[in-house]
């Protein structure tokens, strides 16, 4: 869950792209968001000042948000408190942010439907599982958040965050089961035999009302399994980790955790390996 942005140096997810003082701004640094920009420049500049302006007012509600978070707890905070924190107004934390959730939660939106772009994204010649296995061992090295073996404290802080406040879960379960669907439309795309799962297709159907074509039901199979064990995965990392565990010490065996996985996988899912 997982994870820092495309184009949020940082890492850790409490500082925000630029971190809490980017730009002037920040919890509690934040005078001088709703001024106005310099006048008499031209239309190319004051586009590029908007811009970041709207990015420093974005990072100092994140940072104002993830800090009283942790501080307080997820519920105890009220979004007034975020915006004056960051020194805006409400109506305008609503226009960077529609709900209390997305004030966490942006921080992980790369990361929705990332399986099935590494699916998309292959080699020629690799399998499904095969990119998805590899992509996922890479992210284990990097220390990828998302992996659950980061142990930066405040990542760590992040993810308690989230596991301990129901409406946060309530998101994620969203993202998760969009995160599904991607995926299983990713791997509709690999060519299946004519008659994969037809007994499956027709008890799938009984339950549901309608009987999917037979190579969409086996990738919909397939990609609740795949991402069912990456969350395993992650979670069991996250885990050890907050029980007091390093990254370093814990790496060999979430490697052989993920690759044992990933073997079970290609054994229950031959097409798709």
């Amino acid at each position: 869950m997982p994870m820092s942005g495309p184009d949020e140096p940082t890492g850790p997810y409490t500082g925000g792209p630029a971190g809490p003082g980017a730009g002037g701004s920040g919890a509690g640094g934040s005078a001088g968001l709703g001024d106005a920009g310099p006048a008499g420049l031209g239309a190319g500049e004051q586009t590029g000042l908007r811009a970041r302006r709207r990015r420093r007012i974005h990072d100092a509600l994140s940072a104002a948000a993830i800090t009283l978070f942790l501080e307080r707890g997820f519920d105890a905070v009220s979004v007034a408190e975020i915006a004056a924190a960051a020194g805006v107004s409400k109506p305008t934390l609503f226009a960077y942010f529609p709900a209390k959730e997305d004030l966490i939660l942006h921080r992980i939106l790369d990361h929705r439907g990332e399986a099935a772009r590494v699916v998309r994204a292959r080699a020629a010649g690799v399998t499904p599982l095969a990119a998805l296995e590899s992509h996922l061992l890479a992210g284990l090295d990097r220390r990828e958040p998302v992996t659950g073996l980061n142990d930066d404290p405040e990542v760590l802080a992040f993810h308690g965050l989230v596991f301990a406040t129901p409406s946060l879960l309530g998101r994620v379960a969203q993202y998760t089961a969009g995160d599904e669907q991607a995926l299983a439309a990713a791997l509709a795309e690999v060519a299946l035999p004519a008659d994969d799962l037809p007994g499956a297709a027709s008890a799938f159907g009984d339950v549901v009302g309608a009987v999917p074509a037979p190579g969409d039901l086996a990738a919909a199979l397939a990609a609740a399994q795949i991402i069912a064990v990456q969350r395993v995965l992650a979670r069991e990392n996250w885990a050890r980790l907050r029980a007091g565990e390093n990254a370093a010490a814990r790496h060999p065996a979430a490697v052989t955790a993920t690759r044992r996985a990933f073997d079970a996988l290609s054994r229950a899912l031959p097409d798709y390996a």
